[in-house]
């Protein structure tokens, strides 16, 4: 039985091609591979924003603190005698207006979806900091809603940096365009 194992191991070893030859081989995938997976990649980045606006005006409207003090819990558009404002009021409208220029395939739409991405997290830190922050020796609970409400403005920003937008080749160069 050894024997035989060890015949049939050596024609395994035959099979294989010498090192010599592995030179030849490309690690590197085909450019039509390549573009396909760039292409890819940005439409999955493009609906993971879109599904993180959805879900940043999901989040708005759940828990993100608890204070035993008052035993009251803050939402993103509630707090105590509105001491810390509306901010999920802000967030729905910065997850609304990024919605509509993802799914917008303009170059302007693009850069405008930069800004208001940058500006919502910008708030969205502002907002952790200020909801989270300890009082009077006191410090609320953090809740499910604002690590969401993080997470989706991040990946917000992240969509916006890597938009999934076509540009012609044959489309001429504003410069050109004034000379003719």
């Amino acid at each position: 039985m050894a024997e035989w194992l060890g015949r049939a191991l050596q024609k395994l070893l035959h099979r294989f091609e010498s090192g010599q030859d592995l030179q030849n081989l490309t690690l590197h995938p085909s450019p039509k591979e390549r573009d396909f997976f760039e292409n890819m990649t940005l439409k999955i980045i493009k609906w993971l924003g879109f599904s993180a606006c959805v879900l940043l005006i999901i989040a708005c409207l759940l828990p993100w603190t608890y204070h035993a003090d008052i035993d009251k819990t803050f939402t993103g558009v509630f707090s105590e005698k509105n001491a810390y404002g509306k901010p999920g009021k802000y967030l729905i409208f910065f997850a609304v207006t990024s919605t509509i220029l993802i799914l917008l395939q303009k170059v302007w739409a693009k850069r405008v979806h930069l800004f208001f991405a940058g500006l919502t997290v910008g708030y969205a830190i502002k907002t952790y900091v200020m909801f989270t922050s300890c009082y009077n020796a006191y410090c609320p609970d953090k809740k499910i809603g604002i690590y969401l409400m993080m997470i989706c403005c991040i990946v917000i920003f992240i969509a916006s940096v890597f938009p999934d937008l076509k540009l012609n080749a044959a489309s001429p160069n504003p410069s050109e365009r004034g000379a003719s």
